[in-house]
């Protein structure tokens, strides 16, 4: 290694192919090395055309081993990072901990969107009166005066000034110029008439003289702006009770002009009520002061489980948790697993700390999510509260990570990178040293098998709120109900107790995590079941649309009325979902008010807001839903849960499979009795003995846990090995199928060296998925179950076999999906 008298830049370019996965090295120039910075974006000569591109610079270095020569980057286009160098090291650590491209790896840190249709503009927010401008900077703020708000690209066009970076930063420093970023978008921008003022050097008197003595209505307009900053022309009309036409008679004479800006499209369309702060119980006193212990000194733990039953007040902990940390000027992101717990939350938080909030999740349109993020980047709020992606908020300071129901599946990412929540949450508190608290009443077997084993610190709260009970739940085995002749999928005991609970006006949720009408479409005649094309897969019918659907692809297709293979006549549906509950239930309650929440009817923008707002105000008697209903809500007069089927989850051939419906089981009877009345659930199901069965009945998570985690050593789950799901997929299903062997006995034959003992044993298969084909795709699966130790040599062998391919497979018309830790290996 050699040093020079320059500056490197290790770039990144938006290429997923593995060959050019990796930084490239760049010379900065003179000019360039106090301007370029990591984190922002840099025009560079690509490849061997040259071809100008942009890219994102990780790294700047000082070294650089001789032995071919550099280019030069030729541009910059930021005035300051786009990302932070804490999240480019977050996003460093998830390229090689989940085995992701760079380009997927930063893509969850960088602006929602394409971060190469970023764009920074420069515009004028100053007068420079009295301070000491060159000729340089004269020449922007001119351009400025002339042209208004503009693309700092097109101003370096214009100017072609030397050393154009310095003298925006110099000018920004001293607050004559401000940069904002913005996005292409195809949503036209929000804009409204603003107001300002002009020739502030000029005294109050002298501008009156501007006006003349008879025009009093402009001398109390311009009286008011001299105190006042850049205001709206609503605000100012409203206030001084003007019009338009008096506001464009000042201007014509000088002292001010009007001018168009952007309007930020707010996520959050109404009025939140205050949310008032609540004394906490001594419990709760006990685990709040325990953390904030912790925020006032060094070197103490910073990772937090608060296994609390439901209702036990975590939301109210974790409201005065920010609270702290508003007061130590530091943000905070507060993570739930869905986004229909979204509008709650938000209720909650912007209600105690109003324009402090943003939020972030899927549902927003692209415009308000770059909003919401700049937001964030410029410091503006103190709180995110989002869904799984808001982990990667961009504040500049952060000190508090919650996570919400910590357990839920949704916390892991489907799509490259991988990810799973909490463990990019701890990493990412350990980089910036903040702290990570999660709460959970069913918290995943992997979080608190390291709670017991010291890697976070265990808090508990072992009652409800006010001494509130736990509901009782009521198993009703529905083989009986068959047996006494009743062949509804409402049991006597849930029928009864929904009556009882519509006389007294009193609200119930019924559960099901299943959508659709009916799960499968037969013929009693022959078998036959009707299949998705792509997918192999039975199809669900909506009766609302009168189609069969499948739930992987999208494919839907008109239900047919004979069979296809024997042609006869005995199609029928068979097996429930939530739309045939809704149907169901409107014939046996013909005056409840009855709603449903499930995928199919929350597409719509706003659809979870309006469904939630109902039923807090108690304008739905009966909620049916999926899984989107089972955890966080709080409604004080929900008094009865109804399970409709709790085997649904606990049926799936998967490891996860009981402790799954141990979750769902706890979570959704815990939306019963959360204000003054008692809750009661019925619990139907086909397999009343079951462990996780009997011990959601008694929401006993302990003896549930010690019992799951003894069949997990015996079988070798993870927390004691770790997992990783190699899946190969492709549209023939021969080559996939070959490829898998040799993909398989690769993995056996190089892994003998990791460990003395030969792992065949722990790698499993190859064998067609759970879930053999879905989109065309046929689809193989590897198991590779390794210790603690061996997981990173284990990856690398991955990496050099599924991804440099090393060992030249041929796999043209074959792809690899790797999951690091896998949620299920379904």
């Amino acid at each position: 290694m050699i040093k020079l008298n320059k500056k490197y830049a290790q770039i990144i370019v938006n290429n997923r192919a593995s060959q050019v996965d990796r930084p490239y090295t760049y010379i900065v120039d003179d000019d360039l090395k106090d301007v370029v910075k990591e984190g922002m974006r840099v025009i560079i000569p690509f490849g061997k055309g040259n071809k100008l591109i942009k890219g994102i610079v990780v790294q700047i270095i000082d070294y650089w081993n001789d032995g071919y020569s550099l280019k030069k980057v030729v541009d910059v286009l930021d005035d300051k990072p786009l990302i932070s160098k804490e999240l480019i090291d977050l996003s460093t650590w998830m390229k090689e901990y989940y085995l992701s491209s760079y380009i997927d790896a930063f893509q969850p840190v960088l602006p929602p969107g394409d971060f190469k249709e970023v764009n920074t503009f420069v515009e004028k927010v100053e007068d420079y009166y009295n301070k000491d401008i060159n000729e340089d900077e004269l020449k922007i703020i001119s351009y400025l005066d002339i042209n208004g708000k503009i693309l700092l690209e097109d101003l370096k066009k214009s100017l072609k000034l030397p050393n154009i970076n310095k003298t925006l930063n110099s000018l920004e420093n001293r607050g004559i110029i401000e940069t904002t970023i913005d996005i292409k978008t195809k949503i036209d921008r929000k804009l409204e008439k603003w107001v300002k003022l002009l020739q502030r050097e000029l005294s109050l008197l002298e501008m009156y003289d501007s006006i003349g003595t008879r025009a009093v209505k402009q001398r109390e307009i311009i009286q008011f702006l001299y105190e006042v900053k850049d205001i709206s022309f609503k605000e100012l009309s409203e206030k001084m009770n003007t019009t338009l036409s008096t506001i464009k008679a000042i201007e014509k004479k000088g002292l001010l002009k009007i001018y168009e800006r952007e309007v930020n499209r707010d996520p959050i369309k109404k009025d939140i009520s205050d949310y008032k702060k609540h004394d906490l119980s001594v419990a709760q006193r006990k685990v709040f002061d325990r953390i904030v212990r912790s925020f006032n000194k060094e070197n103490e733990e910073n990772k937090f489980l608060i296994h609390g039953v439901t209702g036990s007040g975590k939301t109210e902990i974790y409201l005065q948790l920010v609270e702290e940390m508003i007061k130590n000027e530091k943000g905070s992101i507060i993570l739930v697993p869905e986004i229909s717990l979204t509008p709650q939350t938000i209720d909650r938080f912007v209600g105690r700390f109003g324009d402090l909030v943003a939020v972030l999740h899927s549902r927003l349109s692209y415009g308000e999510r770059f909003d919401q993020w700049r937001r964030i980047k410029e410091g503006k709020v103190k709180i995110v509260v989002g869904a799984r992606s808001a982990v990667f908020a961009p504040f500049k300071k952060l000190g508090l990570i919650i996570i919400d129901e910590e357990h839920e599946a949704t916390y892991k990412s489907s799509q490259n990178p991988k990810y799973n929540t909490v463990e990019v949450a701890a990493k990412r508190v350990d980089i910036e040293n903040a702290f990570l608290v999660m709460g959970s009443a069913t918290p995943s077997l992997e979080t608190y098998y390291n709670s017991l084993n010291g890697n976070l610190r265990l808090l508990e709260l072992q009652e409800r709120v006010n001494k509130y009970a736990l509901p009782e739940v009521i198993v009703v085995d529905m083989r009986e109900e068959l047996s006494n002749g009743n062949k509804s999928i409402f049991s006597k005991e849930l029928y009864d107790s929904i009556c009882e609970n519509f006389r007294n006006g009193k609200q119930t949720i019924l559960f099901l995590n299943r959508r659709g009408f009916s799960t499968f479409v037969s013929c009693r005649n022959c078998g036959y079941v009707v299949k998705c094309d792509n997918c192999d897969i039975s199809m669900t019918y909506h009766r609302n649309m009168n189609k069969l659907r499948c739930h992987y692809c999208g494919l839907a297709i008109n239900p047919p009325s004979i069979c296809p293979v024997c042609k006869s006549n005995y199609i029928k549906y068979f097996g429930i979902g939530t739309e045939k509950v809704e149907e169901l239930a409107r014939e046996l309650f013909p005056n409840a008010r009855i709603a449903r929440m499930d995928m199919d009817t929350t597409t719509g923008k706003g659809s979870h807001e309006s469904i939630l707002e109902d039923m807090k105000n108690g304008k739905i008697d009966i909620l049916i839903g999926t899984q989107m209903i089972s955890k966080g809500l709080d409604f004080e007069n929900v008094t009865l849960v109804g399970i409709i089927a709790a085997d649904t989850t606990l049926n799936l051939p998967d490891f996860r499979s009981p402790e799954r419906a141990f979750q769902l089981v706890t979570q959704v009877a815990g939306r019963a009795g959360r204000g003054d009345y008692n809750g009661k659930v019925i619990l139907q199901t086909y397999n009343p003995e079951h462990y996780s069965i009997q011990f959601s009945k008694e929401h006993d998570y302990k003896s549930f846990y010690n019992t799951e985690i003894s069949l997990r050593q015996e079988f070798l789950y993870p927390p004691f090995l770790d997992l990783i799901s190699l899946l190969i997929y492709g549209e023939n299903n021969n080559k996939v199928a070959s490829i898998a062997k040799e993909v398989y006995n690769l993995l056996v034959e190089e892994s003998k060296w990791i460990e003395r003992e030969i792992l065949n044993n722990h790698i499993i298969g190859p064998y067609p998925a759970p879930l053999e084909k879905i989109k065309n795709n046929f689809r193989w699966q590897i198991l590779i179950k390794s210790k603690r130790e061996n997981i990173s040599s284990l990856k690398t062998l991955l990496k050099r076999v599924c991804i440099d391919n090393k060992y030249k497979l041929k796999i043209d018309d074959v792809k690899f999906s790797i999951d690091i830790d896998p949620n299920s290996i379904l």
